[in-house]
């Protein structure tokens, strides 16, 4: 009978301390066994000496649970068509999934490609990494004219005011809409129906629609003669207006001819060009050139040639090739032209008329710009020798 008493509360005592001591083991000292957290690894069993334990490297080795034997555990890689959902931590795994276009065949365990949904059909529920994509037949005024694993059936198109339906939607296609003409709405669906029709009503209209063929011929031929006979007046008024201003010039000053390079201007585009004396002392000769009663809009010869030697002068008179190089160099950036261009000009015998005749070709040259310019680099003295008065006057 004692033998059983002791037996009972040596189990009794067992059972206790394993209740307070969660790893269940004990040294040999009978101390109970400390566990690892998780996210720590076991580096020394207990036994003799208490457990020891160390952190796992996150991104390299997890431990997901308390234990007192338990190592940190290499992270799971992810391969092949798997891709990473969650990444790995020092107290939990990677988990990986199917790849994009895949999904996990619960049957055979492996990523397998999602299903595609023919033409006529689209997606009802798209495929994801657990499921295949699930496809629905294209009805009720909708269809699906590609192959696709993302895009469900469309809508048809509704054709609004003007546009006609000229094709029907379909399961595999959308409608087609058009705007449709008034004759063609006249013309019948069928051409040769209408050649063999008896139907006195379908002649009618095959005949209307004959009949406005010459109607549409006229007016273009009636337009075409239009235009012709305004440039005609165009260019008949260009030239009496010309020839009035060579006789204004020739009254004033019987000894003065008209310039070449304004009856060139003239001739070549409509812009005339009007030439007189200026009276004695009143200041350098000047040329204004004319668009059809507009504004200076070009920059002559001899303009480009005066400023080419006033460039080329400083302003005591003296030659300086430095003070000559800045001028027109700072004339030529505020002219629009980048140092690759600038740099072009100065390979050129006389980069100041390279730079004026390039400027001068373009849309945007007149005179009041090249002023503004002149003036900005200090050379009003440029300015003015050049500055286009408001009478247009000339003198060669």
């Amino acid at each position: 009978m004692f033998t059983v008493t002791v037996v009972f509360l040596l189990v009794g005592e067992a059972l206790s301390s394993r209740d307070t001591c969660p790893s269940g083991a004990f040294t040999t000292r009978g101390e109970c066994c400390k566990q690892c957290q998780p996210g720590e690894g076991m580096v020394k069993p207990c036994g003799a000496t208490q457990t020891v334990c160390e952190p796992c490297l996150d991104s390299e080795t997890f431990s997901e649970n308390f234990s007192h034997k338990d190592k940190c555990l290499p992270c799971t890689q992810c391969s092949e068509l798997m891709r990473m959902l969650t990444p790995c931590t020092d107290a939990n795994d990677a988990l990986c999934v199917c790849d994009y276009g895949f999904f996990l065949n619960q049957l055979s365990g492996r990523c397998e490609a999602c299903t595609v949904c023919p033409v006529g059909q689209g997606v009802q529920v798209p495929c994801n990494f657990e499921r295949d994509t699930v496809c629905e037949k294209c009805e009720d005024d909708t269809y699906s004219d590609q192959d696709t694993s993302f895009d469900p059936c469309l809508p048809c198109t509704v054709c609004d005011q003007p546009e006609m339906e000229v094709k029907s939607c379909t399961p595999v296609s959308d409608a087609v809409c058009q705007v449709v003409s008034y004759t063609e709405k006249l013309l019948p669906d069928n051409p040769t129906e209408s050649v063999t029709t008896t139907d006195p009503g379908q002649k009618r209209l095959h005949g209307l629609s004959d009949n406005l063929i010459p109607i549409y011929t006229s007016i273009l031929a009636a337009v075409l003669l239009g235009l012709v006979a305004f440039i005609i007046f165009k260019r008949w008024n260009s030239c009496k207006q010309n020839k009035q201003a060579n006789n204004r010039a020739c009254s004033a000053n019987p000894s003065q001819t008209p310039s070449p390079e304004g009856e060139k201007l003239h001739s070549d585009s409509g812009i005339s060009v009007d030439s007189q004396s200026l009276q004695d002392g009143q200041g350098p000769p000047h040329t204004v050139v004319k668009i059809d009663g507009g504004s200076a809009l070009s920059l002559p010869l001899h303009t480009r040639e005066e400023v080419e030697k006033l460039l080329n002068r400083t302003n005591e008179g003296e030659e300086s090739a430095a003070n000559e190089e800045t001028d027109w160099c700072s004339l030529a950036g505020l002219l629009g032209y980048k140092e690759e261009h600038i740099a072009n000009f100065k390979q050129e015998e006389r980069p100041i008329q390279a730079l004026l005749s390039h400027w001068a070709s373009q849309d945007s040259a007149n005179i009041d710009t090249l002023c503004t310019a002149l003036k900005k680099i200090n050379r009003e003295d440029i300015a003015q020798s050049i500055i286009v008065k408001p009478t247009a006057t000339s003198a060669v």
